[in-house]
C-alpha cells in the first residue's frame, strides 16, 4: 500500500523545478514589495526645461525592469501540459482550496483549466511562492 500511495505522488515536473519557480516567484515578490516600501522610486520630478529635454526608451526600461517576470513567464511557457497543471495544483494544495487526499482532484481542474494564460494566472497569486512550497510540503516532494 505504500509503494503505491508513493506512486500516486510522482510529479512530472521535478520538485527542483518547482523550487525554481518558488525562487524566481520570491524574486519577484521581493522586487514588487521594494518598489512599494521606495514609494514610487522610479518617478522623478522634473522642472520645465529638463521635462522638455528628458527622452528615454520606456520599452527598454520597462524590459530591464521586469527581466525575472519575463524569464518567469518563459519558464512557465516552456513546461508541457502535465507539468504545468502540477504546478497550479501544487499552488492550489498549497492554498488550501484541495488537501493531499485531493490531489487528483486538484490535477484533474487544473488540467481542465490549461491554456495559454496559466503564467499569468500564476503571477496573479499574491503568495505564489508560499503556496507552492506548501504544496511540496503537503505532497512529501
Amino acid at each position: 500500500m505504500q509503494q503505491r500511495l508513493e506512486r500516486e505522488w510522482e510529479l512530472s515536473i521535478g520538485p527542483d523545478t518547482v523550487r525554481l519557480f518558488i525562487l524566481k516567484a520570491k524574486a519577484l515578490s521581493a522586487a514588487v514589495n521594494e518598489d512599494y516600501a521606495d514609494g514610487a522610486e522610479h518617478e522623478i520630478e522634473l522642472d520645465g526645461q529638463s521635462h522638455d529635454n528628458h527622452h528615454h526608451d520606456g520599452l527598454a526600461e520597462e524590459s530591464s525592469e521586469n527581466l525575472t517576470e519575463e524569464e518567469f513567464r518563459e519558464l512557465i511557457n516552456d513546461l508541457n501540459v502535465d507539468e504545468a497543471a502540477e504546478l497550479v495544483a501544487l499552488a492550489w494544495v498549497g492554498r488550501g482550496d484541495y488537501d493531499a487526499s485531493e490531489w487528483a482532484d486538484a490535477l484533474a481542474a487544473a488540467r481542465e483549466r490549461a491554456n495559454k494564460r496559466t503564467a499569468k494566472y500564476l503571477l496573479g497569486m499574491p503568495q505564489l511562492a508560499d503556496w507552492l512550497e506548501e504544496g511540496l510540503e503537503v505532497i512529501g516532494a
